[in-house]
């Protein structure tokens, strides 16, 4: 520090003490030299727009919360639930801000509210004006502070909410402003795979985690439901159906819209007004018990023959022109009745039968000229399992499809047979920023494992939320830390366990991810250490093997103990099992060159004991059933697995004496 600096910085510190001794600033807004700096918080998804301030607020055992008139219950209910996990045991209620502030204060509301407007000002903060938007503004006043939820329609007040509930993990919170909006107006899930469904109480589950995560679409699809495709046209039995209403009830207090998938095209005859009439009873059914929002999906069906010969008197020969042509008849019958049922905003939502790849085609130009412009269109990039999605492939989709499609994005789905024995937990990458202005939308297609689902979910709502400011490692290590309820030692095995489920395979050759690029680079440094010849390198290179080991075989424990939810280790548990021996395969790896460093005979043994394990590690089967495709689980396959067959080559072994 210069002199010159030094005279300043005492010259504004004696400056800012008399200014509030008179009463210009609050004395919370001093800088001591003993006061630790205010830093940004970490928030997922990332917020639009933060703008930091130099203090700090702290809620303590006593709040007053004030509500505005018609805020949502289950928002105040969210509210109240963050306060009291963050300590405060007392929450008084007001109608209005006083004159001053001499305690904390928690006002929300939408922002056209009188109460609101009022805290606003006070904060020097102005509303976010955007679907789904909210302003959370906070400030130190003397012995008092104001925290404002704003919320531009309920659903941003409720994200605002969300938002509050990650700002209180920290005992001292920073004052801020800030502004926030979703990118992309439709965020969220699609159950939409092969082979087991999930349960209802999954589904509960995954809809509170999609609340924690601001997405808001939750669309049930899945394909070995009887009743939404082979047996379509049939009634759900009764208690399925009290049970769907009680999922629909759920993603409302959520803020999540639950849309209503059904696939008739298997059987359907698109002409036949007896299976129109079918179709609009299902969907009566299904707002019976609250839905308002509906999907037809057409994916995964012979298109180039009818199922019926009034198709054929209707469409002409069967062919991709003639199929576009009936199901955008049959699709725009079902908008125009949502529209009056409804209203004008309804959308229904299709997946086309051509749903991957923006190849021009007679189908999609059958669907570009027939199709109800309000219908939304799924696509799922530029392959069924798409390495990476630009900006120039989505512009491709909206020229092709005649408007701005949803991104069904089939990851992490593990229902095709090259993902067979694995959980696909790499980081939610390889999507170009600036996608929000070429989609509607996207939704993951997740896993038949519901909570592991979670880690890609999780980055996948956040790219949607916010692309441009989109950090894939971070947010991956943000639904580590989500996992493991905030617990450091936790978390870091639940990355340790990602590393190891880092691949994610296409349906071609080459996967998309590799494979456990962290443990890759440990056990290449190893290798290079080793071969270094030199003594001291070769050492570390053992120790830190050793290191890496114990943290593999100790992690299945942890994560076990410590999860949040404990459907995590349940639906991963082959996998933890799997990890564990390999671990111990692997410290006897290291023993093994740990003894050929020092020319003992023990080498071999150690050696022999490790390949022993991880051959019974290998073999271990994923849960029967789970999958659409059973088969043994994979544990950093091609990484792991090599290391523990090559390091017998890696030292020279001295040979046993005889006996």
């Amino acid at each position: 520090m210069t002199r010159f600096d030094a005279r300043f910085k005492a010259g504004f510190l004696m400056a800012t003490a008399m200014a509030c001794a008179i009463g210009m600033v609050p004395s919370s807004a001093v800088a001591r030299p003993d006061t630790p700096p205010v830093t940004m918080p970490a928030l997922f998804p990332t917020p639009a727009l933060v703008t930091l301030t130099p203090d700090t607020i702290t809620l303590g055992k006593a709040v007053v919360l004030v509500a505005a008139p018609g805020t949502d219950p289950e928002t105040v209910a969210l509210v109240r639930r963050t306060l009291t996990a963050a300590g405060v045991d007392r929450i008084a209620t007001a109608q209005r801000l006083p004159a001053t502030l001499d305690r904390p204060h928690i006002v929300l509301g939408t922002s056209d509210t009188a109460v609101v407007r009022d805290a606003l000002t006070r904060s020097n903060a102005v509303a976010d004006t955007q679907a789904e938007g909210y302003t959370l503004a906070s400030i130190a006043t003397g012995t008092g502070s104001l925290v404002t939820l704003a919320g531009h329609d309920a659903d941003g007040l409720f994200h605002a909410a969300q938002t509050l509930r990650q700002l209180t993990q920290r005992r001292q919170f920073p004052t801020l402003v800030i502004r926030d909006h979703p990118a992309m107006p439709i965020r969220g899930t699609i159950e939409g795979f092969y082979g087991k469904p999930w349960s209802m109480d999954d589904r509960a589950k995954h809809l509170d985690f999609l609340a924690r995560v601001k997405a808001n679409t939750y669309i049930y699809s899945p394909k070995d439901d009887p009743y939404a495709r082979d047996r379509w046209r049939e009634a759900y039995p009764a208690a399925t159906l009290t049970a769907l209403g009680t999922l629909v009830a759920r993603a409302k207090q959520n803020h999540v819209t639950f849309v209503y998938a059904i696939s008739p095209g298997p059987s359907v005859c698109f002409s036949d007004p007896a299976d129109r009439q079918a179709l609009m009873r299902k969907f009566d059914a299904l707002r019976g018990i609250g839905v308002r929002s509906f999907y037809v999906a057409l994916d995964d069906i012979e298109y180039t023959k009818w199922n019926c010969e009034r198709d054929k008197a209707a469409f002409g020969p069967s062919g991709a022109a003639a199929a576009g042509v009936a199901q955008a008849q049959l699709l725009n019958a079902v908008q125009a009745d949502l529209v009056a049922r409804h209203d004008a905003a309804s959308a229904l939502i299709m997946v086309p039968t051509e749903y991957y790849d923006a190849k021009e085609s007679p189908y999609k130009a059958a669907l570009r000229r027939h199709l109800d412009p309000r219908v939304i269109v799924q696509w799922t990039g530029t392959d069924v399992v798409p390495p990476a999605i630009s900006i120039p492939d989505a512009k491709a989709a909206t020229k092709a499809f005649g408007r701005k499609t949803l991104l069904w994005d089939n990851y992490p789905v593990n229902d095709y047979a090259s993902s067979a024995g694995r959980l696909l937990m790499a980081p939610y990458a390889r999507r170009e920023a600036g996608l929000s202005g070429e989609l509607s939308g996207i939704v993951s297609n997740p896993m038949n494992q519901e909570v592991p689902s979670r880690v890609a979910v999780m980055g996948l709502n956040a790219f949607a939320w916010n692309d441009k400011d989109y950090d894939a490692d971070r947010t991956w290590q943000a639904a580590a830390r989500d996992l493991g309820d905030g617990d450091d030692r936790v978390t870091a095995a639940l990355l340790t366990f990602f590393d190891t489920q880092h691949l994610a395979p296409t349906f071609g050759s080459q996967p998309w991810q590799e494979q456990a690029p962290r443990l890759k680079a440990t056990l290449d440094a190893v290798r290079d250490g080793i071969a270094s010849g030199d003594a001291a390198a070769r050492d570390r290179a053992i120790v830190d093997l050793t290191r890496t080991a114990d943290a593999i075989t100790t992690a299945p424990d942890i994560i076990r103990a410590g999860v949040a939810d404990p459907g995590f280790a349940a639906q991963a548990r082959p996998w933890l099992t799997a990890m564990q021996m390999w671990g111990r395969a692997l410290q006897l790896t290291a023993a093994g060159l740990a003894a050929a460093n020092t020319g003992s005979g023990t080498a071999p043994r150690f050696f022999a004991d490790a390949r022993r394990l991880a051959a019974e590690a290998a073999a271990i089967p994923s849960i029967p059933g789970a999958t659409r495709f059973d088969g043994p689980v994979k544990i950093a396959d091609g990484v792991l697995d090599r290391f523990v067959a090559d390091a017998p080559t890696l030292i020279a072994v001295s040979p046993s004496p005889a006996p």
